[in-house]
């Protein structure tokens, strides 16, 4: 099924390949979608909905990987409630609802990323550092070593990796833009894309916009819809419009939505 209004959409019933917990509460979710996984960008993200229970509202997950040749889609996501803990029980070879590909992603043609993210938004990271085939370098941070399992992920996708932890249990004590002003000086960083918690996107575009470097930020609202009908996920941009992180988004240039 693909929605009358929305070509690119595709409504697929697909089958789960593999689900495993990588942390505490956090999984690793792939599911066989051929058709979404050969349209979907880096940046973009899907509405899955259980097939099972009485879960009727969809939930937004962000795209960590696609594999076009074996058909499939992977998403990195925590548990939070009842859904995302009956999405974490699903078994190889049951079935979920995904609609798809949603959102504007990431802007391809740079040649050297700096790539920095916390918590759960190195889920959508994860993907661009895959398509930018080793140009990217990533800086990532955590409260302690425990959250930044994420470098193992990234590793064989950037040049290099900088870390970074509140107690200062793993890489440096701190948080990531605590050590990013050093890390663009010694850089030759065309841009800067970044997805995590708010103050930290806030603090890594004021940094980048000091050292004249564009920065693109991923925001994380709440997407009921995913479609730009229900308004759910509506902010207001700096110039002064109204625009919806589903459809408009979820990457926007950061002056745009950061003052």
């Amino acid at each position: 099924m693909t929605l009358p209004n929305h070509p690119e959409k595709i409504v697929r019933d697909a089958k789960v390949l593999a689900q495993q917990e990588l942390a505490t509460n956090v999984y690793f979710l792939v599911v066989e979608s051929p058709e979404i996984a050969r349209r979907a960008k880096a940046g973009q993200f899907v509405q899955l909905r259980i097939l099972s229970g009485a879960f009727t509202l969809r939930r937004p997950v962000g795209v960590a990987a696609v594999d076009e040749k074996k058909g499939s889609i992977a998403f990195i996501y925590r548990v939070v409630g009842k859904g995302t803990k009956a999405l974490a029980q699903l078994m190889p070879g049951e079935m979920v609802n995904v609609l798809g590909p949603l959102g504007h992603g990431f802007a391809m043609a740079y040649k050297h990323p700096l790539i920095v993210g916390g918590g759960m938004g190195l889920s959508p990271l994860l993907y661009y550092a895959a398509a930018m085939q080793g140009k990217a370098d990533v800086l990532m941070g955590g409260k302690t070593a425990e959250e930044l399992f994420w470098s193992g992920l990234f590793d064989d996708l950037c040049g290099h990796c900088f870390l970074t932890t509140d107690d200062g249990s793993r890489g440096t004590k701190g948080f990531t833009t605590t050590v990013l002003p050093e890390i663009l000086e010694r850089g030759d960083y065309d841009v800067v894309v970044t997805c995590g918690p708010e103050v930290m996107m806030r603090g890594v575009a004021k940094i980048a916009r000091e050292h004249g470097i564009p920065c693109e930020v991923s925001l994380e609202k709440r997407m009921a819809c995913g479609l730009g009908a229900c308004l759910s996920c509506s902010i207001d941009t700096t110039d002064g419009q109204r625009k919806k992180v589903c459809k408009d988004g979820p990457v926007f240039p950061a002056e745009e939505v950061f003052a």
